[in-house]
């Protein structure tokens, strides 16, 4: 499935059959699309793994339907509420990966045209509740290739603004850079209807929703986040992957990050990341191989405090100590120091 987690499957899925399986959560992780950096950030797996869990959960609370079974403990799915101790593992759902035919640097996805059911939707699903600095939004705005309208927007936002209402933002998933694209390049290229675009945003806005409520009782403000939909075989639209962790969004504490975003933080302006940015910029698909220098390892205590947040994200969240780690504050302070 990519840089961070790998799929275990044991009944492959069909065209009219969901397959299940295993979604072991690593200690990986990817910034920048590069795929996978020279760390590993311990106990991310497990912490993602009980996050998500978390959210999957209460989504079932709410009716929403996902590719979720539960948390494999000791060989079993498990509500988290019957776990021991923390797993890296859950039980899914899988639909089928269908991808779309690469023509020199041009994605044709007229494959979708053909499908009915059970099968990843090949968008992934930004929600916006602010703008940071730096937020990809104003450079797209700038170079044209994203209208105010798309976003909802009548005037040109200011960096740092909060919106009432999320700003809603697609982009593709399963060519080798993620592409931003408008909603009606979204609905043609997975080939959706106008009712399941409309369910598609419906949902999301109601899965942002909890994420930011959840995040705010932990002092938390949600900056941003994504998830990504499927079809089950009877074309009923499921979420599927990931929601609601620190890689999957981006939440601050006073301004100061508490996500991935650390991560990013340590990289940007290096010789490295120049030369990735260099590289995306050029449009073409294999841009990995124009980039000269290897990422280099981060600083052991940037990665250790790191580990403590997605630690303490956990549980902070569950209300349970999965982890022991240092508090929440002591952890805050130290990144602190780093950043600035």
């Amino acid at each position: 499935m990519g840089s961070v987690k790998d799929p275990i499957i044991q009944i492959k899925p069909t065209e009219n059959q969901l397959g299940t399986g295993h979604f072991v959560f690593s200690d990986r992780y990817s910034v920048f699309d590069w795929g996978e950096m020279p760390d590993q950030i311990p106990d991310k797996g497990k912490a993602i793994c009980i996050a998500t869990s978390y959210f999957f959960e209460k989504l079932e609370e709410s009716g929403i339907s996902s590719h979720y079974l539960g948390v494999v403990e000791d060989g079993e799915a498990k509500k988290l509420s019957q776990l021991n101790n923390a797993s890296d593992t859950l039980k899914v759902k899988f639909l089928r990966v269908i991808e779309p035919q690469l023509n020199g640097d041009i994605y044709d996805y007229s494959v979708f045209k053909e499908l009915k059911g059970n099968y990843l939707i090949p968008l992934e699903v930004i929600f916006r509740n602010s703008l940071p600095e730096g937020s990809s939004v104003f450079r797209r705005l700038k170079a044209g290739s994203l209208k105010l309208e798309d976003i909802g927007l009548t005037e040109m936002p200011e960096p740092g603004t909060i919106f009432d209402q999320p700003l809603l933002d697609v982009s593709t998933k399963l060519e080798t850079k993620d592409r931003y694209i408008n909603w009606e390049e979204a609905k043609t290229i997975a080939n959706l209807t106008d009712d399941e675009l409309g369910e598609i945003r419906r949902i999301t806005l109601q899965v942002n929703d909890l994420i930011t409520k959840e995040a705010a009782k932990l002092g938390l403000f949600h900056e941003d986040g994504k998830i990504e939909f499927g079809f089950d075989e009877n074309r009923q639209l499921v979420i599927v992957d990931a929601l609601g962790t620190l890689d999957e969004g981006r939440f601050t504490f006073q301004g100061l990050p508490i996500s991935k975003e650390l991560a990013r933080i340590n990289y940007r302006g290096t010789d490295w990341h120049k030369d990735v940015s260099n590289a995306q910029k050029q449009g073409v698909s294999q841009w990995r191989d124009l980039v000269t220098p290897e990422p280099a390892p981060l600083p052991p205590k940037f990665l250790n405090s790191i580990a403590a947040i997605y630690c303490n994200y956990a549980n902070d969240l569950t209300g349970k100590q999965w982890f022991d780690v240092p508090p929440t504050a002591d952890v805050l302070a130290d990144i602190k120091s780093l950043v600035e």
